[in-house]
């Protein structure tokens, strides 16, 4: 059995936050930006566009948008595995992670048909009926991607409840090994109860020193 990853001190959960944060909304904008550019590459009937938007794809598939996918993906796994979500407790953790984790793939797969077309706009090959269809595909993958990821943001943010199996029998296991709050004390001494005395004949309440208590009869001669 695995053992649980100790939580983050609270200086470097604060540092992997930032740095989960700023990674997943630069590769956001970094795929809103490749959107826009093939969108311009395959509506632009000027070879001059062509030329200079899928190269610039390239590059900014190549130096942007894949380092900014890879630090979102492992600084979303140091933030699960040190706090307290968890990396399985939680079925929206599991979410956001079945969704970066294809996403990464398909990104890294997709990145020598970019490659392809940015080479082909050097011989000014682009605007090609045999490349229409790899520029539509971008198109549709870019736009796919961006939906992707502001749902990714969207968990992110709302956080929906919802325990995993994993996640309940660790809630039980630490309920179960946590002392009492409020635990009653120890009899002692000191709070013990001792049962009272019985009060002698004539000196109970109602009475006077001395006198029979109310409603004794003396014993007949």
């Amino acid at each position: 059995m695995l053992r649980p990853v100790p939580p983050l001190p609270p200086a470097l959960r604060k540092l992997a936050l930032t740095a989960h944060v700023t990674a997943s909304v630069g590769w956001l904008g970094a795929v809103a930006v490749f959107l826009v550019l093939t969108v311009a590459g395959l509506r632009g009937a000027d070879p001059g566009t062509a030329r200079a938007v899928y190269p610039a794809l390239g590059l900014t598939g190549r130096y942007v948008v894949v380092p900014l996918c890879l630090a979102s993906l492992v600084t979303g796994a140091v933030m699960s595995l040190g706090t307290p979500w968890g990396l399985a407790r939680h079925y929206w953790v599991l979410v956001k992670l079945w969704i970066s984790v294809p996403a990464t793939v398909v990104l890294l797969a997709h990145m020598r048909p970019v490659g392809r077309l940015a080479d082909a706009a050097a011989g000014g090959a682009v605007l090609g009926p045999d490349l229409h269809g790899l520029r539509t595909r971008l198109v549709a993958q870019a736009a796919a991607a961006l939906a992707v990821l502001l749902a990714a943001t969207a968990l992110s943010v709302v956080k929906p409840a919802g325990l995993t199996r994993h996640g309940q029998r660790v809630r039980e296991r630490r309920s179960a090994s946590r002392p009492p709050r409020n635990p009653p004390p120890a009899p002692g001494p000191a709070t013990l109860e001792t049962a009272p005395e019985p009060a002698a004949p004539g000196t109970g309440p109602g009475t006077e020193p001395g006198l029979p208590p109310p409603g004794h009869r003396a014993p007949l001669p």
